[in-house]
């Protein structure tokens, strides 16, 4: 019921979680995780009246055979629903996204519309020591130091005893540290400019290879990188999509005629993830400046980013270009199209931190025909209103 007048005010779906690596606070999975058939099927039918998006993101190595016999059943008994599945690649089973999308190519060969939700890259984290996630963190020693501010913590880790603790003794802690930090140094890459390399080499460029090149314990290089630019210093490390090595799955991913493109974080994990730039980077990387491989269509992209997702979500007033349409449009200057340096702002309430990282190269940018962005800058105009679906 909940669900059927959320809809009817504007709604655009009902979004769930069935992977165990949602808890709460306290560590217990969330609700959804293990909800029945039924409770699913329940909820599906508070989308029926008007249609919409049942979204879920699944446990990736049982997607496949746990998950998709109610998919297929729930996008069968309610066709003017959208079902659909965030689809990343986990190192537990990284080959599994290919079982999916040939399960994808059946359900709509079958009538069903079942579609897969993706990423334009990698999904991981930027780690500082100003996030809430990075590798001395997870040393025994960060705990004595975890209290001070920012400039404290900088001082104390400069002090030549702390440093041997972080960088040569490993904890006794029955392998914790060992398997969240040690185990993944070849997934680490220093962030060493504004436009991070987010298809690295782990042969090259990894913490753990450039360790090796130099001679030198691997978190010594952690150590030196987290404190570099007064303790502001970045690693990267990807947690899905990056079991190959690069980006060759993405790729593939970006080209299925049955994928949509979302995931990309800007509200969530704020102190360790920073995705709010993957539109702008599915425009740089993917069309322009992508090395390890193959590129994609520049119209490709952008559809993918409008018209395609207003479709998804049943917003038939945007989208494109068009007489009677929203004029919501975008001016670039592509060659100049990038990045600044991702760094911590401090302006959520009770001086909450976030990750941000503003992009260089929109001229303009209008929201029904205001504009609100002139040269990457703001112009103080405020249009929107609030997004309702279709009611």
């Amino acid at each position: 019921q909940m669900v059927a007048e959320a809809m009817a005010a504007g709604a655009l779906g009902f979004s769930t979680s069935r992977t165990p690596i949602h808890k709460t606070k306290a560590g217990d999975v969330i609700p959804g995780t293990h909800a029945e058939q039924n409770e699913l099927f329940g909820i599906a039918q508070g989308l029926a009246k008007t249609g919409g998006i049942f979204q879920f993101a699944p446990e990736h190595k049982i997607l496949p055979v746990d998950e998709w016999p109610w998919m297929r059943e729930l996008a069968g008994s309610f066709p003017n629903v959208t079902v659909s599945v965030n689809l990343n690649q986990d190192d537990a089973a990284p080959d599994v996204w290919k079982t999916v999308l040939t399960q994808l190519d059946t359900a709509q060969q079958d009538g069903l519309n079942i579609v897969a939700q993706v990423a334009g890259r990698s999904i991981g984290v930027l780690m500082c020591l100003e996030g809430s996630f990075h590798p001395l963190a997870f040393h025994p020693a960060w705990q004595d130091i975890a209290h001070l501010p920012h400039d404290q913590k900088v001082k104390a880790l400069k002090d030549a005893t702390l440093r041997n603790k972080f960088v040569n003794e490993v904890p006794r802690d029955n392998g914790f540290f060992e398997h969240i930090v040690l185990s993944r140094l070849w997934k680490m890459f220093p962030v060493t400019d504004a436009n991070i390399n987010y298809e690295p080499n782990p042969k090259t460029d990894s913490i753990d290879a450039l360790a090796a090149k130099q001679r030198i314990v691997p978190m010594d290089m952690v150590y030196d990188q987290l404190l570099a630019n007064n303790g502001t210093g970045m690693i990267y490390m990807p947690f899905f999509n990056y079991s190959y090595g690069d980006l060759s799955m993405t790729h593939e991913l970006l080209q299925h005629p049955h994928t949509r493109n979302g995931l990309s974080d800007a509200g969530a994990h704020c102190g360790a993830i920073c995705d709010g730039g993957m539109p702008t980077f599915l425009l740089t990387h993917w069309v322009r400046d992508r090395a390890r491989g193959p590129r994609l269509q520049l119209e490709h992209m952008v559809h993918r980013q409008t018209h395609q997702t207003a479709t998804m979500y049943g917003l038939t007033d945007r989208g494109l270009i068009a007489p009677g349409l929203r004029a919501d449009m975008n001016l670039i200057d592509y060659e100049s199209l990038n990045f600044d340096m991702p760094s911590m702002a401090y302006d959520f309430p009770a001086n909450g931190r976030r990750l941000v990282q503003h992009a260089k190269g929109y001229e303009a940018t209008f929201v029904n025909g205001t504009q609100i962005v002139s040269r990457d800058e703001f112009t103080g105009e405020l249009p929107g209103k609030l997004l309702r679906g279709r009611r």
